[in-house]
């Protein structure tokens, strides 16, 4: 729901609801386990049969749930999804809809005994309607992937006595390249009208994270940035 705050801000990379997509699918992820349930499982049960419902402001005017239950199982096929892991790794997965766009974000990641982890496997499904641009649709995903990751990972906003006290990237530091995963993106080739894929390769990329952390440790995460909450173990 919407908060008032007192200090001006802006959306990040683009819609304002693509930020909500960890708070959704790290929900999701646990009430799948609550019930017992497969992750993915449990989202298509809740996707499928595929639907479509009008959608007003960011993402419109259609949501079609079948679309997204798509990507989900497209990303899901590409990480071998079911296959037991080796000891100390975990699959995740995480999905999201906007301006037409849909994508989803699996993941294998391993977490070490002092709570740090590496990305063995990144892999984006994204389904934009009829792609135009193959190449710059790759690299839009590609880097809204990294970025989502990175964001997630390392960044923070802090406000003291009314100032924001990051500057530059020295206290405010971006993902480095030998931290940034290779993606493999995997794209729908769909007849539908072409939809935007500006911001689809950010939203799902932290909560896919953050969902196979929990797989490979039983250990979650629900703020950012995680590298701090690593830390604070």
């Amino acid at each position: 729901h919407e908060l008032r705050s007192g200090a001006p801000r802006g959306s990040w990379r683009a819609p304002a609801h693509t930020a909500n997509a960890f708070a959704v699918q790290s929900f999701l992820d646990e009430a799948a386990h609550a019930a017992g349930k497969d992750p993915l499982a449990f989202r298509l049960a809740l996707l499928e049969p595929g639907r479509v419902f009008d959608y007003a402001q960011h993402g419109g005017p259609k949501f079609d749930t079948g679309r997204l239950a798509g990507v989900l199982k497209l990303a899901a096929e590409k990480i071998g999804w079911g296959r037991s892991p080796p000891r100390g790794r975990g699959l995740g997965i995480a999905g999201h809809f906007t301006f037409g766009g849909y994508a989803a974000h699996a993941m294998e990641v391993e977490v070490g005994s002092d709570g740090t982890w590496k990305i063995h496997r990144c892999v984006c499904a994204a389904d934009v309607g009829l792609p135009i641009n193959l190449l710059g649709l790759e690299a839009q995903m590609m880097g809204g992937t990294i970025d989502g990751i990175g964001t997630a990972t390392h960044a923070a906003i802090t406000v003291d006595g009314g100032k924001v006290m990051q500057s530059n990237f020295t206290d405010y530091p971006l993902i480095a390249s030998a931290e940034a995963p290779d993606v493999e993106v995997h794209i729908v080739r769909s007849n539908a009208p072409p939809g935007g894929a500006g911001e689809m390769g950010t939203p799902s990329a932290a909560p896919a994270l953050a969902n196979a952390i929990f797989a490979a440790s039983g250990r979650r995460l629900r703020d950012t940035p995680f590298k701090a909450q690593a830390a604070a173990t």
